[in-house]
């Protein structure tokens, strides 16, 4: 009962913030708090949870309410390499972070 999503253009760092709110809760009670989260992580992270809490419900046929949230974990993954133009003809380097988001779920 997972769910993962990769090279989500999110730093890791900001979306394992959001995580910490959730690790441990209810399923029902983790979608609440990333729906009124006022983060870019949050609306990136419910994704991802509905996506294995409905891959239990279909794949597994376990109940929503019985559902915990067992780990989530976040890591690097490529950055996206960008320029900006300079002065005197120089060029500097952006580096753009990608996340990898793993979701898991247990029963109580």
């Amino acid at each position: 009962m997972k769910a993962i999503l990769k090279g989500i253009r999110v730093s890791p760092k900001k979306a394992n913030i959001v995580a910490g709110l959730i690790r441990g809760k209810d399923v029902v009670e983790a979608l609440n708090i990333l729906k009124f989260t006022a983060k870019k992580s949050a609306k990136i992270l419910y994704k991802v949870l509905h996506s294995a809490m409905s891959n239990a419900e279909k794949n597994d046929d376990k109940k929503r309410e019985n559902l915990v949230v067992k780990e989530v974990v976040i890591t690097k993954g490529p950055f996206y390499k960008r320029y900006l133009p300079s002065t005197r003809g120089r060029a500097l380097r952006l580096n753009k972070p990608t996340a990898h988001i793993t979701i898991k779920l247990a029963d109580k």
